[in-house]
């Protein structure tokens, strides 16, 4: 499918500084209609231009090569790979070339042209697929705790230890633990991207992908499921430890924590992406499309690094010739 203006016939496209579809050659706003068109795997045809679209395994929405038009792939959003829910992009591309610009400005040995106009307009929009689990967990916890008082009689001194049984039985629950379900997008990366503002998850539409890239789930939720477990796991610990308070030792002797339910949703997360080549490297960036947290490394530049420490040992050269003379003519 394209969504196409009403007015002029250009591809309208997603907005996230006005939150709706605007048309970008005629500036009409929420003016605009489907166009549908049936879709293959493989190579696919632009409804526009007729050029072919390299369409990857797990695209639903991608940008034509030739005209630039927005194409979103049917079968790709719907039926089972239909997105429960979406968080739109909050920040346009503008607006994240600045968060990037700002970040890492004073980054005094970065390539020259790593923060330039032309490297930062290659970045993609990107709705993530994400899996999400909501679990209800029952936390079993036991163990022996101390406590010591200590106070002095006459001339001794005398410590009194207590031993107390701790036990906590909990039902803890569990709302939206995220994982992403995209292959070529890193975990780690992912996980660090965290948290979003799921008060701003709204009803999926295809409309918010006109203007992006996006993914459909690339596993299934079963086969990602650990990573939400760990999460839940490590969390419901946590929680149980803060319960507890006012021991000198605590010394667990058993801890359990059981799934009562469980449930799972599957819904889209935008990420920006900004790839930048350096010495046959990539180097890639990533910027939380909602929040604006970026993840990345920028790379060091050795040429600017020699020249900085040469300019610092001439400069320290002549400071100390200066000095020498000063020496002299004393």
């Amino acid at each position: 499918m394209i969504f196409k203006c009403k007015n002029c016939g250009g591809n309208a496209v997603y907005s996230p500084e006005k939150k709706m579809i605007v048309c970008p050659f005629c500036d009409s706003e929420n003016s605009y209609s489907r166009k549908d068109k049936e879709t293959s795997y493989g190579l696919e045809v632009c409804p526009e231009c007729g050029g072919t679209i390299p369409v990857e395994q797990y695209d639903s929405a991608m940008k034509c090569p030739y005209c630039d038009n927005s194409v979103i792939f049917n079968e790709r959003v719907e039926g089972q790979y239909l997105p429960k829910f979406v968080i739109p992009f909050e920040l346009g591309k503008e607006k994240t070339k600045g968060l990037i610009r700002d970040k890492f400005k004073k980054y005094t040995f970065a390539p020259a042209d790593f923060l330039s106009e032309v490297r930062l307009d290659s970045m993609q929009g990107i709705y993530v697929p994400f899996w999400f689990y909501d679990y209800m967990t029952n936390a079993y916890y036991s163990g022996e705790g101390t406590k010591v008082r200590s106070w002095t009689s006459g001339s001794y001194r005398y410590t009194e230890t207590s031993y107390y049984s701790v036990v906590r039985d909990m039902n803890i629950p569990f709302e939206k633990l995220p994982a992403d379900a995209s292959i070529k997008m890193p975990d780690s990366v992912m996980d660090l991207m965290e948290p979003y503002d799921y008060s701003k998850l709204t009803e999926f539409k295809p409309e918010y992908l006109s203007g992006f890239n996006a993914e459909y789930y690339n596993m299934p939720a079963e086969e990602i499921e650990n990573r939400a477990k760990k999460k839940m796991e490590e969390d419901a610990s946590a929680i149980v430890r803060s319960t507890i308070s006012g021991y000198v030792t605590l010394t667990k002797s058993n801890q359990n924590i059981n799934v009562l339910d469980r449930k799972t949703d599957y819904g889209l997360m935008p990420v920006w992406r900004y790839v930048y080549q350096y010495k046959n490297q990539d180097y890639p960036f990533y910027v939380n499309g909602e929040t604006g947290k970026i993840i990345g490394t920028v790379p060091l530049s050795k040429g600017k690094v020699w020249a900085y420490s040469l300019t610092l040992w001439f400069l320290l050269t002549v400071l100390l010739a200066s000095i020498n003379g000063i020496l002299g003519l004393l």
